[in-house]
């Protein structure tokens, strides 16, 4: 079998990374494309400041001469030192139902990432966890969501077979829209703002005020998240990034946030209508007329997606938690929508997870981060290392 890896270089070489999986996924029903030009960012050193603390690289396999698969390797400098770790990672790995392809890539990662001198290679996590993360493991006929990975169960089947175990799985529920608002969420809310009278709920109208909430929010983020696995805190530059791209499809709507009598916010929850089927009907492009199909498909949808939320750490076990479950289950309500999905919660997060179900969400797509040790060499490397040698 002739695989060759080819790094990727030059623009010709990143376009074909980026649109391989429009290929392999070509009769995959449930996959959505991602938005190109978002995708024409992310892989843009001068644009995505995530690059500015990572080690990276794209590798392409080639069979007989064709492309047959992708990976990428990090080595996110910043995360490793702030939680003492030596972890590579992959992402984006993405074949056609063939192993050898997709042990090669792993392996090719795997070999990058000990001569930088990591321990572990971790993955599928990129930069981030908001950028998609995990392998899908359960749930594979459910629809995708944004920022979400889709992959072919064979994938799976593959890790597993090339000696990668699980790191930690994350979970996805799905909320029925309740028809009445529960009388406990209403007590309990009645009952924080009653408690603490320097709180109170913002409604925002306009996507002006939303961008006015961008860097208020994104810091609670960094503040609460700081301990969660994969997380990599976000400057004031890589938040204006971030509302950059989302703000143009957020409704303000969704937007709950409670301040204090200074004005800072110490509790938030963010969602916006499902918009997959827009970018299926526009195949990931924006223009000229993609964006017609994405707003149609946000008026249209009855699911609406949660994307993040936060308590500060001064405020949690008072009771803000039903005050935002109850005002985002309102506006869903009001608008039409019947579910909501919570997007990727960890496993171990007790506390979201308790919300969840206390709010009867029902788990429906697990994602799996895997693992696996590289403290010594790979079996090829090994092996040139020994001809070299002469031993």
């Amino acid at each position: 079998m002739n695989l060759e890896i080819k790094e990727v270089k030059t623009g010709r070489e990143l376009k074909q990374f980026i649109y391989l999986p429009s290929k392999i996924h070509k009769d995959h029903d449930n996959w959505v494309p991602p938005v190109y030009s978002d995708e024409w960012t992310f892989f843009n050193p001068k644009k995505n400041r995530a690059f500015d603390h990572s080690t990276t690289i794209l590798y392409l396999a080639l069979k007989e001469g064709r492309i047959a698969g992708r990976i990428m390797g990090i080595i996110n400098h910043k995360y490793n030192k702030a939680h003492n770790e030596k972890d590579g990672r992959f992402c984006f790995l993405e074949t056609w139902d063939d192993f050898e392809v997709a042990r090669f890539l792993l392996e090719a990662v795997e070999e990058w990432a000990f001569s930088h001198g990591m321990k572990h290679l971790v993955g599928p996590l990129a930069f981030s966890d908001k950028d998609p993360q995990g392998l899908l493991i359960e749930g594979f006929h459910q629809p995708v969501v944004i920022a979400s990975n889709c992959n072919f169960p064979y994938l799976v089947d593959f890790l597993g077979k090339a000696g990668f175990s699980k790191k930690v799985d994350l979970v996805v529920y799905t909320l029925k829209v309740p028809e009445t608002i529960p009388d406990i969420y209403r007590k309990i809310s009645e009952r924080t703002l009653r408690n603490h009278p320097e709180l109170k709920l913002v409604s925002l109208t306009s996507r002006l005020q939303l961008k006015k909430y961008v860097r208020p929010v994104l810091q609670l983020v960094n503040e609460t998240f700081k301990d969660i696995y994969g997380f990599s805190a976000m400057e004031e530059v890589e938040m204006d990034e971030f509302a950059k791209r989302y703000l143009m499809i957020l409704d303000p709507r969704f937007l709950k946030v409670v301040e204090n009598r200074e004005g800072e916010v110490v509790s938030f929850v963010l969602a916006m209508p499902d918009i997959s089927k827009g970018i299926i009907k526009s195949r990931g492009k924006v223009f000229p007329f993609g964006f017609i199909y994405i707003l149609r498909s946000q008026k249209k949808t009855r699911q609406l997606n949660l994307l993040l939320g936060a308590i500060r750490q001064d405020y949690r076990n008072s009771g803000l938690d039903a005050i935002m479950g109850m005002h985002i289950f309102e506006s869903a309500q009001k608008a039409g929508f019947t579910h909501i999905d919570s997007h990727l919660e960890l496993e171990t997060n007790v506390k979201v997870r308790a919300e969840m179900e206390k709010m009867q969400g029902k788990v429906y797509k697990r994602f799996r981060i895997f693992k696996k040790d590289i403290v010594t060499l790979p079996e090829e490397v090994e092996k040139e290392t020994a001809k070299a040698t002469g031993s």
